[in-house]
């Protein structure tokens, strides 16, 4: 049986005319779902009841069950989350000044494997489909709504669990219905979709123009990447990368965010600071921004074998980029006691509820 979750609205409206009933009709189910919550049909009280019960028999609606939620003593929330099939995911509501960002995960585990990442310490394991993708912001504001929070969830990134890129089919359908203004009405400059940068999928994600773009890039020479980020610097050596992001199409203001995880020892020296200045001297495109982030070792799951870099190192490596005039933030690291800080998502069944 079809999941209602995974149809963007163009979808929705071609099986409802399959199933003879009007456009309007699949709009009407499309804003109860994403605008009002409602995932079971037999509250969609302005639907025929002959349609309600069609709709129940032939297109269900399969929402996660959140297996487990832990909240960090700084206000980052964790779920995990148990998929139909058993497998699980994480996704993180991150508490910010005025609002909260959601981190959301897209594949169950990921291929990636990148040397500090948890994430990749689980391989590959299967795509989440767009409504699995999307139920984790119907159990975030869920959350949110429970609690009665008085901050909302306004911005959304993609920078959970797996490679976006290489499930970019369900993560473009799950982008039409997050921006959709039927949907979830978020605007675009406020969701952003993470890369290590996969060859092609780059200029279908820029065309398709529904998010901001960061890159995962973590190192300043190819070299380096190669030791801590193997399969995707294969698979886009820095120098293609990079000529490639210099012709991503932008939006007026719009400009490509750098994630760069500080790694103590392996790539936080002044040495590496000026690499990474010399990279972006050629940068042909609109001006970037750099994030940086202090490797903080998880507090739960497997030692990863990388170290914090120290506040003096981070301090001088972020005043070497702001004296070139690149923009640079430094970004906390929040859920460090939760193990949802960067880096750290690892849906294992070790981490199952508590009895």
């Amino acid at each position: 049986m079809a999941d209602l979750l995974d149809y963007p609205l163009p979808k929705l409206e071609e099986r409802f005319a399959a199933m003879g009933e009007p456009a309007y009709r699949a709009r009407q189910v499309y804003q109860w779902l994403w605008q009002k919550g409602v995932v079971d049909p037999e509250k969609m009280t302005n639907l025929a009841k002959p349609l309600r019960a069609r709709l129940a028999e032939e297109l269900s609606v399969v929402l996660p069950t959140v297996a487990r939620l832990q909240e960090s003593g700084d206000g980052t929330i964790k779920l995990l989350l148990e998929l139909a099939d058993g497998e699980a995911v994480e996704t993180v509501l991150i508490p910010e000044k005025d609002h909260y960002t959601l981190c959301l995960s897209t594949q169950v585990g990921c291929a990636m494997a990148c040397a500090f990442c948890a994430t990749g310490t689980l391989g590959f394991i299967r795509q989440m489909r767009p409504g699995e993708i999307l139920s984790q912001i119907l159990h975030a504001r869920r959350v949110l709504e429970e609690r009665g929070s008085e901050l909302a969830l306004r911005n959304l990134v993609f920078m959970g669990m797996g490679e976006p890129l290489n499930n970019l089919d369900n993560v473009l359908a799950s982008l039409e219905t997050i921006t959709s203004e039927l949907g979830l009405n978020f605007s675009t400059r406020r969701v952003t979709v993470s890369t290590v940068g996969v060859p092609d999928k780059l200029e279908r994600l820029g065309e398709a123009g529904l998010a901001s773009l960061a890159v995962s890039l973590h190192a300043p020479t190819q070299e380096l990447r190669e030791r801590i980020m193997p399969r995707a610097a294969r698979a886009c050596p820095l120098p293609e990368l990079m000529d490639r992001l210099m012709r991503y199409p932008l939006k007026p203001r719009q400009r490509i965010t750098f994630e760069y995880i500080l790694l103590g020892g392996i790539n936080d020296s002044p040495a590496h600071a000026r690499d990474l200045v010399r990279l972006f001297s050629s940068f042909r495109g609109s001006k970037p921004k750099i994030n940086l982030i202090a490797f903080n070792p998880p507090a739960q799951g497997p030692s990863l074998g990388f170290r914090a870099p120290s506040p003096e190192d981070v301090e001088q490596f972020q005043e070497l980029l702001r004296n070139k005039d690149i923009t640079v933030m430094l970004r906390k690291s929040k859920g460090q006691d939760i193990g949802a800080a960067c880096g750290q998502l690892r849906a294992a069944h070790e981490f199952a509820p508590e009895p």
